[in-house]
């Protein structure tokens, strides 16, 4: 148990990671840099568009062979370097992105800042992915879904307590904190990533006929998958509910300072918030599915908390209430947390033939999850500053000739792809045995537990 509490320091580090790319620095960079936030969108979208390579990278450290037998630690090394490195840059990138530059050419801003976002995404997702491999290794049968689970738990932990620290430390903002700000963050995550890694993985001495040996492929099994009858679908259901919950990603904090008045401090307490109502909403559908509920119907109840969520947020602004905004967001999180496990506990029943198998069908959903999560962010900051210009303009009216019809028009669009989710997983809650059946003794249980980060 001490060494899987150690180990789940690299969980610490990546929702430490994860809070300056969607939450931290898009409001900073959009209200106290003042970039465009289609610029925003689309840096903030790079790393997170790596994470369908996530099926991938954790397939090669599955099959990684070396001289002296480790799996893991050089794929949860060289990710925590890769981490470091961005977010060592990222503040430089940011300032001359934002106009402070003196020589170089007029692209140097968006070039840097694209470097850097993508340097700490590919270093991010390979270190939890590789990270996360290597808990399993450690754990047996009996323990791996409590592991599991020590660990998503310290991943939202490490979001909602370095949110609230980097809020504190900001709460004066200036340039030269930023710089302090973020590549503490940096050092901060591999020091973590060190006192994880070191001593988890046995040396087993490979032979060079074992190292030479050929690794398996995955054409025949995504075949399988795909002819296992309602995987499209399902798939799907996780695009379109994934883009309708994330587009607000890039939105929600620079939406409490420019329209809501709040601070930078008080806008990153957000992350906490959003960490905290997905918590409740993973321990909810995990409750349920235990209980034998339809995982399309608990899915659809997300959907639904979510239709109310983003129709509280609209409503705060022009009720000036702060709570509601808050809870809004918080709801956001809650909607979000009951319609993954959901979707994620179908993934895992997912038919399929022959060689597929749940470890595909996980990525499956994890790459429709992490496409559209990415996609989602980069349109959501294009359309806000589409329709911000055409209501400071006046073509949309003297009535929303305001600030906040950009983000309104976003939250609005949201509703409007959960409702269209609703009508593509009707099918499925239809087709789906009775919801309310006890579960056999013995089965299988899909929970919290068994939720990948």
């Amino acid at each position: 148990m001490a060494q899987l509490l150690r180990l789940s320091l690299f969980q610490v580090s990546v929702g430490m990671a994860t809070v300056m790319l969607l939450g931290t620095l898009n409001r900073v960079m959009i209200v106290e840099l003042s970039v465009p936030a289609v610029i925003v969108a689309v840096m903030i979208a790079l790393p997170v568009l790596i994470a369908p390579f996530r099926a991938l990278l954790g397939f090669r450290s599955d099959t990684h062979r070396s001289a002296i037998g480790w799996k893991r630690i050089p794929y949860l090394w060289f990710g925590s370097l890769w981490q470091m490195g961005g977010l060592a840059v990222m503040p430089f990138a940011l300032l001359v992105l934002a106009g402070q530059q003196v020589v170089g050419p007029g692209w140097a801003g968006e070039v840097l800042a694209a470097l850097a976002f993508l340097m700490t995404g590919l270093g991010l997702h390979m270190t939890q992915t590789a990270g996360l491999a290597l808990a399993t290794d450690r754990a047996d049968d009996a323990t791996r879904p409590r592991v599991v689970a020590l660990l998503y738990v310290m991943f939202l932990l490490g979001m909602g307590v370095s949110a609230l620290i980097i809020g504190w430390f900001l709460r004066d903002f200036a340039p030269l904190t930023l710089v302090r700000v973020v590549q503490g963050a940096a050092v901060a995550g591999i020091v973590l990533n060190l006192i994880a890694l070191w001593k988890q993985e046995q040396v087993r001495p490979m032979s060079r006929a074992e190292r030479a040996a050929p690794r398996p492929r995955f054409r025949d099994a995504w075949a399988d998958l795909v002819g296992g009858g309602q995987a499209g679908r399902l798939l799907a259901v996780v695009f379109l509910g994934t883009m309708a919950f994330n587009m607000q990603d890039v939105l929600l904090e620079p939406y409490g300072g420019e329209i809501m008045g709040l601070s930078v401090s008080a806008t990153t307490t957000l992350t906490a918030i959003w960490a905290a109502g997905a918590l409740a909403g993973f321990g909810l559908a995990g409750r349920m599915l235990t209980r034998g509920s339809c995982a399309f119907r608990v899915a659809a109840l997300g959907l639904l908390v979510g239709i109310a969520a983003f129709c509280t947020v609209i409503f705060a602004a022009p009720m000036t209430s702060g709570i509601m905004y808050f809870i809004g967001a918080g709801m956001i999180g809650f909607g979000g947390g009951l319609f993954a496990v959901a979707t994620l506990t179908a993934a895992m029943k997912m038919p399929a033939n022959g060689t597929a198998g749940h470890g595909l069908a996980l990525g499956a959903w994890g790459a429709a999850q992490a496409t559209a999560a990415g996609l989602s962010i980069a349109l959501g900051g294009g359309l806000r500053d589409w329709i911000d210009g055409l209501a400071m303009s006046g073509r949309l009216g003297e009535a929303l000739a305001t600030s906040a019809t950009g983000y309104s028009f976003v939250y609005h669009v949201e509703i409007g792809l959960l409702f269209v989710t609703l009508a593509v997983l009707g099918p499925l809650v239809r087709l789906a045995p009775n919801h309310r059946r006890t579960p056999k003794p013995g089965s299988a249980r899909i929970g919290l537990a068994d939720f990948p980060t």
